[in-house]
């Protein structure tokens, strides 16, 4: 957990709300908070399990999980190379486009741009635009502009401060959120913030901020939402468990924004309400992406741990035969 990006606290809130789950659970829990220049904690032989709660820059973005591959070690969610896909909204945002699914029309920023060229490319766009990092999550540095004059300026605070920036045309519509476990889409919920924005504020310290499953009661439209998290999910080359964010246009689309490969864990976050909806409570939810890691190893390397030689199970059911429980890092 924690890590060295901008969303290094809510890693850490992420991380001990998995911990305590996994511990509830009746796990051997070994936290750590690493940094490109610590992991230590990766040499540790008694862990047979990494999950990993780090959001953002180097927790999210493939570079952990690389290093854990090439290390050999079993770790939770999505590999190194989807990682990085959908970490890079531009990126990300062809590849749907590419099987079909909608999303905003959006144009790079790198710094570079010619400005006049940019402002009338804008213009053609529309008049409200969201600038957001490219490679960023929970909101940081997202703002919304609504003239091209103030977009280019914005997205040169943007491009200063984080790096390459997209510029987006602003969809007008409800802010929904699908959460996919074992490519399965969980029940939709839609997010309304106080604030008009579902912003870093509004989703980690707005307790006013409602989650509202149900409220899309055309089946057909519920189905094709499920369908489009799905598609997005796959095309990236994802495993396990994500979170698909997406516009509900006042037009009726659905139009997809990213895939976070390591949604939040805390209290606040939607993956586990989405799960506790369909009835997998946090405890539940993390042994089962543990189980998942497992087995997806175990499917891909000889001679692996299985879910039979590697029993995850709660301590008030831990018989003499027992040698130890898996012990397991929250690498948040």
């Amino acid at each position: 957990m924690g890590g060295i990006g901008a969303e290094r606290e809510i890693s850490i809130q992420s991380g001990n709300c998995v911990a305590e789950a996994l511990g509830q659970a009746g796990l051997n829990v070994v936290t750590a908070d690493i940094a490109q220049d610590d992991v230590d904690i990766l040499q540790n032989t008694d862990i047979d399990v990494f999950f990993i709660a780090m959001h953002g820059e180097f927790g999210e973005d493939g570079q952990l999980q690389q290093i854990l591959e090439d290390q050999d070690l079993i770790y939770t969610g999505s590999g190194s190379v989807a990682s990085k896909l959908a970490f890079d909204k531009m990126a990300s945002k062809r590849l749907f486009a590419d099987v079909g699914v909608n999303v905003p029309t959006a144009v790079e920023f790198n710094g570079q741009a010619d400005t006049n060229k940019l402002e009338q490319r804008l213009r053609e766009l529309g008049r409200k635009f969201v600038v957001k990092p490219q490679r960023q999550g929970s909101s940081v540095g997202v703002s919304i502009v609504s003239s091209p004059q103030d977009v280019i300026a914005a997205a040169q605070k943007t491009y200063y401060e984080f790096g390459d920036c997209i510029i987006e045309e602003f969809i007008p519509g409800r802010e929904i959120t699908v959460g996919i476990l074992e490519r399965q889409a969980l029940p939709i919920i839609e997010i309304k913030s106080k604030t008009g924005f579902y912003d870093y504020q509004a989703k980690y310290a707005n307790h006013k901020t409602e989650y509202l499953f149900d409220t899309i009661k055309d089946a057909s439209l519920t189905a094709k939402i499920s369908q489009a998290a799905t598609d997005c999910f796959d095309v990236l080359g994802c495993r396990d468990f994500a979170r698909v964010d997406f516009i509900l246009g006042n037009d009726g689309l659905p139009y997809a924004l990213e895939v976070n490969t390591i949604p939040g864990f805390t209290t606040h976050s939607l993956l586990p309400k989405a799960a506790a909806k369909a009835g997998l409570f946090m405890s539940e939810l993390c042994v089962r992406i543990i189980e998942l890691a497992i087995e997806h190893r175990g499917a891909h390397v000889p001679n692996a741990p299985t879910k039979d030689k590697f029993s995850i199970q709660s301590t008030k059911h831990k018989t003499s035969s027992d040698n130890r429980k898996p012990r397991l890092s929250s690498a948040k």
